[in-house]
């Protein structure tokens, strides 16, 4: 076993017993001052039953998301330190941390793979998710948050909110996910509390509510003050080796630094008031009792408003620690459990059909050399035991599913049963990929299906399964691609393996094969994405295989509205198939596709013809007719489909393509470039040579900020002069540069870099 494996193993003293394990606790003494030491007691010991199965109210699952080196990973491994999973204080840069298992992750310090794991603080069980912050792998903060009940936004409190801070709040707030927000590294010279809040104000339209304040500032941050109970909680550290796992907490008293007391009062006024405004049962108690004297108001109707508050997403609590100096963990797991919502908190509608049978949703998918594929799931109602059958509607197959296990990142602990509520790993579900649903037979389903289709609100729905199928992940379309070949023939089939194993395990990777020479594509998210399915393809498969040069993941579009007519005749045996078709294309604002019926063919065409028409309309939207890219912002609208009797519904179908081939061809094509939103921050020394850089890479400046001492670009680039950029920017910076990307939008090419491309592709360049 590699060192630093076994060092990370031998952290983990949990193993095979670690559901036997004690209820964290509190010791405390009391004199002028409170000491609190959250320590895992070996000789507390849970029923095995009570801890695996804990109630559904004491149940939290949780997500953490930020920002690349925000710290998300660092306060993930204190968390699990202070709950007493770990015997020592993993690091990211030592490479030993538990969430970051992969070999891939340890050497480059980031996270791939969304890693879960599950540990009890104090009474309650926590389901936690550790996701990546970089755009590459935006999939896996995606699919993770579509399975939980509550995020905590991790905050670089010098940078406050950043490019891809941006993206994981908007997938939150797509998916109604309460959040709170933790302010860390607040240990550094340049952190701002007050910069941090107004950027979440100003960048992520929220509302802010601050829970506490700090005390100290940079080197002399030593901890915070709650001003829910206008206490001090102070860390001692006395060395660079103390876990931080003692800390005193100590009511403010007049002796107390003046300005410290001002700030507080202040603050606490201000939190108050703020409460009052976001919820109206807290403000009426505000006004009847205690109008007069607002430090009157008992910490626990605030906290019970605030929980209403973060739960209804008016509002987000923050919180501020340093989770690298350890201190400010144990605080905000507290507020976890006190403020993000039980998952019996959360509605999921279709749920209710199931009543008590099995109703779970695959969210993930691992392979694992002895077990074969993991699959996670998150259960929304009923119980999942092992050696049971279990049914997919999505693929309408079932299987038998031979063991359940509870995650802890890539240790994992056998199961009897898991309840509703819980977050479980199974092994045996060989057919299930990323989003789909699993009940527990297929008469459940058809017994959900009754109650919903006898629902006024879904009688009007298509579909054998509407309503009771959970909504899946949604996957982004790859934006690079590049050719992958074997080092032989011979080793082509253990290729096609492989990549169909990592297709299921991450379904942001596109694998398809060219139709005219015959070469593997690999598409993918971004440069660093296939540069790591690459490397994992060389490591976990042992096949060396050659990458060809990476290409941009181009767009086609329309320039005129047009219509055109197609008829099919064809006879296939004794039987004639004859179809025509006519349709109009027209240019749409948005990026999608769309297609309708006129209201007259809307009523006059069977439910299966009318699923042909839109196969092929929607085949015709992967391959554009300039350079075959994929076809986005074109609206169809089919105005009539008039068929001979007996004509097959493939046959419509493939005239419909051959249809919209033709509109295609004669609306005129436009390629779409993928736009890049670009934001560097650099040296004010710098900033002239980056600048000069980007103009020549057609980069256009919208913004030059200042952040402290340094400054902030925002620029957009298209992706395509973006190649190799991170080695010109630490070249040009001399390595004092940082960036992010994110997709912004797709443009329309201008005629000349159109035409080169165009030439580049037909091999005349």
């Amino acid at each position: 076993m590699p060192a630093r494996a076994l060092k990370t193993f031998s952290r983990i003293f949990w193993g095979r017993h670690l559901l036997t394990a004690g209820q964290r606790s509190c010791r405390c003494r009391i004199n002028s001052h409170v000491k609190r030491h959250y320590s895992f007691l070996p000789d507390d010991v849970k029923p095995l039953r009570a801890v695996v199965n804990p109630d559904i109210s004491k149940i939290r699952n949780i997500g953490i998301m930020a920002h690349i080196d925000a710290g998300k990973t660092t306060t993930t491994e204190r968390m699990l330190y202070y709950s007493g999973y770990t015997r020592a204080l993993g690091d990211v840069d030592d490479g030993d941390t538990v969430t970051d298992y992969m070999a891939q992750e340890r050497e480059r310090g980031i996270t791939i793979q969304s890693a879960a794991v599950t540990f009890d603080w104090k009474s309650y069980r926590i389901n936690l998710i550790d996701t990546p912050g970089h755009v590459d792998f935006t999939l896996e903060v995606e699919r993770a948050l579509r399975v939980l009940d509550g995020a905590v936004a991790v905050f670089d409190a010098s940078a406050g909110v950043e490019a891809q801070t941006l993206t994981v709040w908007r997938q939150a707030e797509k998916h109604h996910v309460p959040c709170v927000c933790f302010l860390n590294k607040m240990d550094k010279p340049a952190a701002d509390l007050n910069f941090s809040m107004e950027s979440i104000r100003q960048k992520l339209k929220a509302n802010p509510v601050l829970l506490q304040i700090p005390v100290g500032s940079g080197k002399s941050f030593t901890g915070v003050v709650d001003l829910l109970t206008n206490q001090k909680l102070i860390w001692k550290l006395r060395s660079t080796e103390d876990d931080g796992r003692v800390f005193e907490t100590k009511a403010l008293d007049p002796s107390d630094d003046p300005d410290l007391l001002e700030a507080v009062g202040e603050a606490r006024t201000a939190l108050i008031e703020q409460v009052a405004d976001l919820d109206d049962e807290f403000a009426e108690l505000l006004l009847t009792k205690y109008g007069d004297n607002f430090d009157d108001v008992p910490s626990i109707r605030l906290q019970e408003a605030l929980r209403r508050v973060t739960l209804t997403r008016k509002g987000v609590p923050v919180l501020c620690g340093s989770s690298l100096k350890n201190k400010g963990v144990q605080p905000l797991l507290d507020a976890i459990t006190s403020y993000l919502p039980a998952p019996n908190e959360r509605h999921h509608d279709l749920v209710r059909w199931y009543k008590d049978d099995l109703c779970a949703l695959a969210f993930k998918v691992l392979h694992d050399k002895q077990r074969g594929p993991l699959v996670f799931l998150r259960i929304y109602s009923g119980t999942l035991k092992p050696q049971t059958a279990v049914h997919n509607i999505n693929r309408n197959n079932t299987e038998r599913m031979s063991r359940l296990l509870v995650p802890f990142a890539d240790q994992h602990v056998e199961i009897p049963s898991m309840t509703a509520g819980n977050i479980a790993l199974t092994v045996g579900l060989k057919q299930t990929v990323t989003g789909d649903t699993i009940v527990s037979s297929k008469a459940s389903a058809a017994a959900a299906a009754r109650r919903a289709q006898n629902s006024s609100d879904l009688r009007e729905k298509q579909g054998k399964h509407a309503g009771i199928i959970l909504s899946g992940v949604e996957v982004p379309d790859p934006v690079f691609f590049c050719t992958i070949e074997p080092p032989s023939m011979a080793k082509q089939a253990d290729l096609e393996n492989a990549l169909n194993c990592l297709q299921r395990e991450d379904p942001s990777l596109k694998v398809r094969v060219d139709p005219d020479s015959g070469q593997t594509i690999l598409c993918g998210m971004g440069e660093l994405h296939i540069e790591i399915i690459h490397d994992r393809i060389r490591r976990e498969y042992g096949i060396e295989t050659d990458l060809g040069p990476l290409q941009v993941a181009y767009r086609e579009t329309i320039l005129q509205e047009v219509s055109a007519t197609d008829t099919l005749d064809r006879t296939i045996g004794e039987r004639r198939h004859v179809v025509t078709v006519q349709l109009t294309i027209s240019p749409l604002d948005t990026a999608s596709c769309k297609f309708v019926f006129t209201e007259e063919l809307q009523g006059q065409l069977s439910p299966e013809i009318k699923d042909a028409v839109g196969n092929g309309v929607q085949s015709s939207y992967l391959q554009g007719p300039l350079l075959g890219y994929p076809v986005q912002s074109v609206s169809t609208l089919i105005q009539s489909v008039t068929m001979e009797p007996g004509t097959s519904p493939a046959m419509v179908s493939a005239c419909v393509s051959r249809c919209m081939l033709k509109a295609l061809k004669l609306a005129g094509g436009q390629v779409l470039e993928p736009v890049m939103s670009l934001e560097v921050t650099l040296g004010e020394e710098h900033l002239s040579s980056v600048l000069g850089d980007l103009a020549q890479r057609r980069g256009t400046v919208r913004d030059i900020q200042s952040r402290h001492d340094n400054k902030v670009l925002l620029a957009t680039v298209p992706l395509a002069e973006m190649m190799g950029y991170s080695t010109v920017l630490r070249t040009v910076t001399s390595g004092n540069a940082t960036f992010s990307l994110e997709l912004d939008t797709y443009e329309a090419m201008n005629p000349q870099d159109q035409n080169t491309l165009l030439k580049r592709m037909a091999g005349l360049l």
